[in-house]
């Protein structure tokens, strides 16, 4: 099943962040000169100002650090209320914000393991693969 989703940010690096979704990868950029870990996309590091980052497959695993569910239509029917929202710390140590999947998120704790899922979904410049963390 293929879910309708609000439009993603396009542009160079957030294009390049979709390609790796697509293939089912999570891949964040890590700075070269520093080690700093990006996200979201950006063309030079926050930390350092280096342009040098490289593209670094994510593990999958996570925990919840917090969540929240929203009442209000901010999508214009695109949605349906309620809809939830997690923010996890992966296991290298970024947050991110992302769906639940497949579980309540009534049944959400802070530190509960997660574990990254893809689904097919699609916007108005078409279809792609989004992240969203399942219960380990």
């Amino acid at each position: 099943m293929t879910h309708r989703r609000p439009n993603r940010v396009r542009g160079p690096v957030h294009d390049a962040f979709w390609t790796w979704c697509g293939k089912g990868e999570l891949r964040l950029q890590r700075c070269q000169a520093c080690g700093h870990l990006a996200w979201p996309p950006v063309e030079a590091c926050e930390h350092c100002a280096s342009p040098k980052l490289t593209w670094e497959r994510m593990s999958g695993r996570a925990k919840i650090i917090s969540w929240c569910r929203f009442m209000n239509d901010y999508y214009n029917g695109l949605l349906p209320l309620p809809y939830d929202a997690i923010l996890v710390e992966l296991e290298e140590g970024t947050p991110f914000i992302a769906n639940p999947h497949e579980f309540d998120p009534g049944e959400a704790r802070l530190d509960l393991p997660v574990r990254l899922v893809f689904i097919d979904c699609e916007d108005e410049t078409g279809a792609f693969r989004l992240p969203v963390f399942g219960k380990s």
